[in-house]
């Protein structure tokens, strides 16, 4: 059910799409889409300095009497009540038991702190050591905007939409036999078959995968056989905003980062490494009056990824992650240092500053 309005069933969907379709005059146009960027990938540093944010509480100084006892304690309750999660990172935490943060609701202006416990993710705690322990799970967690009728659509046809949005995020990038590496029908199923540049790429990516037709522009997928995820969790932090696009459109923005913890597919490993991976999809719901569209499907406009932990200039097809052993043979990358947890930049300001620069390096995994 989309915030700021009830869900309408799938079959009055249709029908009112054919509908609107049946009432065209002229012929619908051939949707495009208007940009494809070539992915970015990082490799992951393994060792970096003590966090430019990071807190180390200060030596108190000896007090005289009740009244600098009671102060410490009222102002130890002050810092606990205003930061529970760089407390628990004094005293080790980081793996799940800070405060979880509230979704994110607009871009923020700054990355986030810095964790001070330097201890290595573990199975028990795969995001130990991450601004992710913090963060949601699935998509789930990512906050639907309030919808208003827009364009050629009502209010209850904008919540069915943005419903879908999300259901496609969760198909393209969380869905657990997509991330083994499986084709993402439930998602490909949502995109306008008769965008024809689109159909081309996809039937293209998982054919022969390259840089131009890469299928982690738009799905997240591993090789079974050379990894697999840590437990059932993928832990996201995003937005999800709309606007009247071209025609009447509906066009919805998704700008989401989800981390997936792995380890080696061999029996017995427990080395945890992660992969990072930021993806903004922009999509037109269209009015099938004016594209030549399928109901309950959306027009891709543009899709852009920046992968940390993911693999350099590697286009199999799938996220390959290096571990310790592999870090150490191939060293930094030769490009800048960008921080992966960083969003208060947009992904077009990321891509650009590692343009043409070869592979970065992550500040943090």
């Amino acid at each position: 059910m989309g915030q700021g309005g009830a869900s309408i069933p799938d079959e009055e969907w249709e029908r009112f799409l054919r509908e609107a379709e049946a009432g065209t005059s002229g012929a619908p146009e051939e949707p495009s889409a208007r940009a494809r960027m070539v992915a970015r990938r990082l490799r992951e540093e393994p060792a970096r300095p003590e966090g430019w944010r990071a807190h180390q509480p200060a030596r108190p100084r000896r007090g005289k009497g009740w009244y600098a006892v009671g102060l410490l304690v009222v102002v130890g309750l002050l810092i606990v009540t205003l930061f529970p999660g760089r407390v628990a990172g004094w005293f080790g935490g980081g793996g799940g038991e800070s405060a979880p943060l509230a979704a994110e609701s607009e871009r923020p202006d700054q990355p986030p702190a810095r964790e001070v416990s330097a201890r290595p993710p573990t199975l028990e705690e795969p995001f130990r050591g991450s601004p992710a322990a913090q963060w949601g799970d699935g998509a789930s967690e990512l906050l639907l905007p309030a919808a208003r009728a827009t364009g050629w659509m009502s209010r209850q046809q904008v919540a069915q939409a943005l419903d879908r949005t999300r259901v496609f995020l969760a198909a393209s990038s969380l869905d657990p036999g997509v991330l083994r590496g499986e084709r993402p029908e439930k998602a490909i199923a949502l995109i306008n078959p008769h965008q024809q540049d689109v159909q081309d790429y996809l039937a293209t990516a998982f054919r022969a995968p390259s840089r131009e037709n890469d299928p982690l522009l738009l799905f997240s997928r591993f090789a079974e056989a050379k990894v697999r995820l840590v437990g059932i969790e993928v832990k996201t932090r995003g937005r999800i905003t709309y606007r009247q696009g071209e025609r009447g459109a509906v066009e919805v923005t998704t700008d989401v980062t989800y981390v997936y913890p792995v380890v080696r597919a061999a029996a017995g490993s427990d080395e945890v490494a992660r992969t990072i991976v930021r993806r903004e999809v922009v999509m037109s719901w269209d009015d099938p009056a004016k594209v030549n569209i399928e109901p309950g499907t959306f027009s891709l406009v543009s899709y852009k990824v920046d992968t940390t932990n993911g693999g350099c200039d590697t286009f199999t097809g799938y996220l390959t992650p290096a571990f310790s052993a592999e870090r150490a043979v191939t060293g930094s990358g030769d490009g800048p240092e960008v921080d992966p947890y960083d969003r208060s930049k947009s992904l077009d300001a990321r891509v650009r500053e590692g343009s043409e620069a070869g592979c970065g390096t992550a500040t943090r995994s």
